[in-house]
């Protein structure tokens, strides 16, 4: 009897043995990274951090899965940069304008003017130029996926067309709390007003102010047709770019094959949140003009660029604004 228990005992640890070998070779580790960024749910941004997390989790086959986390729930933009510094975020999407905090160099993105139009933005980040500002983001500890945008920055106002610096002399403007924004515009004769978007909402009704600049989407999103905003000339004055990041603690904790998987897609979303972008801008602007907005579609940017030179001669990095310039 004795005999007979000790073999079912030896059977039973045997099929234990067995049983948590098997497990331990099918069940694999679940990597969860946690994505951030200060845009509303329904922004492009949003979009395409769902997309990148289905790619990946497709192609990982559940063992990579990404939580998106909209309008700044995981922090505003500075902060969820840091959170990627410090490892607290995983991954995140931001406009490049906080970066300069960071890395100085991308100062220079925001210059007015700076691209003759989208093409040439894309053509520029995605090549040498932009690879030499992710190499900097890794000094910090970031890993730069891929270029995305939030669109071109476009001036409107209740007055007049707007088609040469000459016609923006004695405007009243709104413009962002950021003193190359300022300059320039000063530059170009209008009467530069920084002030927080709460207010320019209600400058812009009362009519303290005679108009504002912001991209497409948001023209739209605050319906600034019906604030008097009649007129709006596509000057693309600002391409603000944006940049889909990953940090590089997360980027380390995940095993090489994965971590080459949530590289690639990343790399390849920068482009899909773009095209989605220009969809919506597209639609966006038929939508404007069917509210009545006069639109002027096409400027002279090189006309505009020669009034704020004094504004492109005081940024730092000279040598990085000239090869820009030269590559257009």
């Amino acid at each position: 009897m004795a005999m007979k228990r000790i073999v079912r005992m030896i059977g039973v640890i045997c099929s234990i043995m067995l049983l948590s070998a098997c497990t331990s070779s099918t069940e694999k580790e679940q990597y969860v990274l946690y994505a951030g960024h200060s845009l509303a749910e329904d922004h492009p941004f949003e979009a395409a951090m769902q997309e990148l997390a289905k790619r990946v989790e497709e192609r990982t086959e559940g063992r990579v899965v990404i939580e998106t986390f909209p309008l700044s729930q995981l922090g505003a933009e500075r902060e969820l940069i840091e959170g990627l510094m410090l490892g607290s975020v995983d991954m995140m999407v931001s406009t490049s304008g906080p970066l300069i905090n960071f890395v100085s160099d991308f100062g220079v993105l925001d210059l007015p003017f700076l691209f003759n139009n989208r093409e040439a933005a894309v053509q520029i980040l995605e090549g040498e130029i932009g690879d030499e500002l992710f190499a900097q983001l890794r000094d910090e500890g970031i890993v730069g996926l891929s270029w995305g945008e939030n669109g071109f920055r476009h001036v409107t106002n209740s007055v007049k067309p707007i088609e040469t610096p000459e016609d923006l002399k004695g405007l009243s403007l709104r413009v962002q709390e950021n003193k190359v924004f300022i300059d320039a515009f000063k530059q170009l004769g209008a009467n530069a007003s920084p002030m927080a978007w709460t207010e320019a909402l209600t400058a812009l009704q009362s009519g303290v102010v005679d108009g504002q600049e912001n991209p497409i989407l948001v023209i739209d999103s605050y319906k600034l047709y019906d604030s008097g905003q009649t007129h709006m000339t596509l000057t693309g004055h600002s391409y603000s770019s944006a940049v889909f990041m990953m940090s590089e603690h997360a980027y380390n904790r995940l095993p090489e094959d994965l971590r080459q998987i949530v590289y690639e897609e990343g790399q390849k979303i920068g482009a899909y949140e773009r095209e989605l972008v220009i969809d919506k801008e597209q639609e966006t602007l038929v939508r404007l003009q069917e509210q009545g907005m006069e639109v002027v579609e096409q400027i002279d940017v090189g006309i505009f660029r020669e009034k704020i030179m004094s504004v492109y001669d005081s940024t730092k990095n000279q040598q990085l604004l000239q090869r820009i310039l030269e590559k257009q």
